[in-house]
């Protein structure tokens, strides 16, 4: 297909394209190092749940351009649909293809009310060694401190180190929240999100790989920092990141304990298959859409499965050493392994992580210590913000942030001194089963 050097008719062509089922021609638009890492059923996927959804296209508002890195250039535009809106966002280069897409949600973060831009700095940090490392930003409380810190992990795919989805911004709306309390937080940008068109041609890259060499060096940085209290540094997780935890502190004796929000216990490529089966259920995707990723979940489970497996027939887009990386982890058995303080923390109405898959194995497994809190905050989704009803892929595109209740339960976790409003345990506190 002949490349286009406008990047707002590629995005046109894009849209055309997915309206029409047409997948296999968005792969044609991709750039050879996109097209090794995102495959044609990624996409679709990636549609059926973010723009499906919002019914037919209206039309396309003004392209934004911004330089990015790699020589690339970052356009969003802003797309109508019939029942809502989206912005794509799309790096290209000189040769008219993509390099890299995004769907997101129209709106901006707004500053959560917990937040006191006044009591905390920030400032840039670089997380990781050689040319995989990535940048951060390390939120300081003001004072003298030792303060205790909080490594912050984002969930599953190339996020940036906020957890940007859409207006949501749950890793800055913590930062903010333990920043204006006393706790200090190091957050990054995820390799996957910077290092795209290199992670590409690594087909030996795992789950380990993309978040243990950043929470380690996070931790020796944090550490090294006289206003950090060195026997306080903790690591918490969101989704995939609270479920890479364990393995964290398994890597690093000295993490004092782990908070995981949202975190997922079951095997990955089942919780794929419950998600798709949940919003084909609510009329979102296709129902084909559920029966691709059952096909796709036997192979994960496959004894036949091996780094060589096409990444078409995976899940997720991740390849086969990514798969087998994960099938050989359990979390749950992980922490039992672990004598750690651990604070685990459930959305009610999470329909990706949820109370009776997930949750239920964190509590058989170390639900009955008595240094570990398990907390379920029923009105809050899989980004712990409060709603009402099931929670859809639409509920994020609203901006909104933390719910005031998990920031005010974290600070008295991690900080049990620091002076806070309102109840000491917020959500609904369980232990055992």
């Amino acid at each position: 297909m002949e490349s286009m050097k406008d990047p707002a008719e590629l995005v046109q062509r894009f849209v055309g394209f997915a309206e029409r089922g047409q997948w296999q021609r968005i792969e044609e638009l991709f750039a050879p190092e996109l097209r090794a890492a995102v495959s044609a059923d990624a996409v679709r996927a990636g549609w059926t749940a973010e723009a499906t959804p919002l019914g037919p296209v209206a039309g396309f508002g003004a392209p934004r351009s911004e330089s990015a890195p790699g020589g690339l250039t970052r356009v969003s535009v802003p797309v109508s649909f019939a029942k809502g809106d989206l912005v794509i966002v799309i790096a290209t280069a000189d040769d008219g293809l993509l390099h890299g897409l995004r769907l997101g949600a129209p709106g901006e973060w707004t500053v959560p009310s917990y937040a006191a831009p006044k009591r905390f700095t920030e400032r840039e940090v670089v997380v990781g060694e050689g040319p995989l490392a990535v940048p951060g930003t390390l939120t300081m409380p003001r004072g003298d401190g030792p303060f205790p810190a909080a490594i912050l992990l984002s969930g599953g795919g190339p996020f940036d180190r906020d957890g940007a989805a859409g207006p949501l911004k749950p890793l800055k709306d913590l930062a903010w929240g333990l920043g204006s309390r006393g706790v200090a937080s190091l957050r990054f940008d995820k390799v996957t999100a910077v290092h795209a068109e290199v992670l590409a041609e690594m087909i030996e890259f795992t789950a380990a790989d993309e978040y243990l060499p950043y929470a380690l060096d996070a931790f020796r940085r944090l550490r090294e920092s006289p206003a950090i209290a060195a026997d306080r540094i903790y690591v918490l997780g969101h989704s995939m990141g609270a479920k890479m935890a364990p393995r964290v502190a398994e890597a690093e004796p000295g993490i004092a304990g782990l908070v995981l929000l949202a975190a997922d216990a079951t095997p990955m490529q089942r919780s794929a298959v419950r998600v798709a089966r949940h919003l084909a259920g609510l009329g979102l995707v296709p129902a084909e859409m559920a029966a691709v990723m059952e096909r796709q979940a036997a192979t994960v489970e496959s004894p036949a499965l091996s780094r060589s497996t096409p990444i078409e027939d995976l899940p997720l887009g991740y390849s086969g050493a990514y798969w087998l990386d994960l099938r050989s982890y359990d979390p749950v058995a992980t922490a039992e392994a672990l004598d750690l303080p651990m604070l685990i923390a459930q959305g009610g109405r999470d329909y990706q992580v949820t109370v009776t898959d997930d949750l239920a194995l964190w509590r058989a497994g170390v639900g009955d210590r008595p240094n570990v809190d398990i907390r379920v905050y029923d009105a809050d989704n899989h980004m712990f913000t409060p709603g009402s009803g099931p929670s859809t892929p639409a509920e994020y595109s609203t901006p909104a942030n933390v719910d005031p209740a998990v920031i005010d339960d974290l600070v008295g976790w991690l900080d049990p001194d620091s002076p806070r409003p309102g109840r000491r345990f917020s959500g609904m506190r369980v232990r055992g089963s």
